[in-house]
């Protein structure tokens, strides 16, 4: 492998990454902070691709703005869908057993992909990059990166910060920290935490919602989409750390470079290196790389 080979596989592997923590982010505030095993995290990844597919024909013939304008109104909708989901299914969730957690929201996996077959179809569908994104930048004499790429890095790296910000800086992420720690201690100061954890559950929807549809240009939209991502989504929280935010970020770069180099290097055991990683990370420290927070 020379240099620009590597250099190339080093952005692939910081995309696809920096992607996985987006949708990571969300999981683990859920699964983290409210205590609730979503199986259905992965259904939002896969709406939000085919909002990206379904919407930019509306919204560019109603309000213009094309591809960013997509993005904006999606984002909208999938906080007021995340917020009602909450309302409706999750808020009657905390209380109760995992197994009745697992029921339910691998239901609602059902009903989303029968929904989505009735809607759009079985078939795959192809999500063109906007046209302000859709070139490439030269690396060296005979290679080039595509612009979208870059984006994608450029848009999980901004919304990690924003995160980060949020929980460490405000007054929302120390409410959100304590309600995780202590959900009594919380409500006898007097704070909402029924609304405190449906704003959580609906900026992790909105979170998942956004990563399918920044992704749906590059992995095109397919059914049981979400089921794919999921799987690997609950591998970055557990290698991370159930809650913590940073520990999702770092596991999400690490697996996005063991899963690229491995497909390179290794190709016939690619499919296994990363669990073969979070076993050997497990054996180690038993809660993941960092606490929650």
């Amino acid at each position: 492998m020379d240099l620009m080979t590597f250099l190339i596989q080093c952005l692939n592997a910081l995309q696809y990454g920096l992607l996985l923590f987006l949708v990571a982010s969300g999981l683990t505030l859920i699964f983290g902070i409210m205590g609730v095993i979503n199986l259905a995290h992965g259904s939002f990844y896969m709406v939000g691709a085919y909002l990206a597919y379904s919407l930019a024909p509306v919204v560019g013939a109603t309000i213009g703005g094309g591809f960013f304008a997509t993005l904006l109104v999606g984002v909208v909708v999938a906080v007021l869908f995340g917020y009602f989901l909450e309302w409706a299914f999750f808020s009657f969730l905390y209380e109760r057993e995992h197994l009745q957690q697992v029921l339910m929201t691998y239901g609602l996996i059902l009903v989303f992909e029968e929904l989505r077959s009735l809607a759009v179809g079985d078939e795959v569908h192809g999500v063109p990059p906007p046209d302000l994104l859709s070139g490439s930048i030269a690396l060296g004499d005979m290679m080039t990166y595509p612009v979208y790429r870059l984006f994608i890095s450029a848009v999980c790296l901004t919304l990690a910060l924003c995160m980060y910000g949020v929980f460490t800086r405000t007054r929302l992420g120390m409410m959100i920290r304590a309600g995780s720690t202590n959900r009594e201690m919380v409500q006898s100061l007097g704070i909402d935490i029924k609304f405190l954890y449906r704003v959580v559950f609906a900026a992790g929807v909105a979170i998942a919602v956004l990563a399918g549809m920044v992704a749906a240009p590059v992995s095109s939209v397919y059914p049981g989409m979400g089921s794919t991502v999921l799987i690997i989504c609950f591998v970055v929280v557990v290698i991370g750390g159930i809650g913590s935010i940073r520990g999702a970020l770092f596991a999400s770069l690490l697996i996005g470079f063991v899963d690229t180099f491995g497909k390179v290097l290794l190709p016939s055991a690619a499919g296994v290196l990363v669990y073969v990683l979070m076993a050997l990370i497990l054996l180690w420290k038993p809660d993941g790389l960092f606490k929650a927070g």
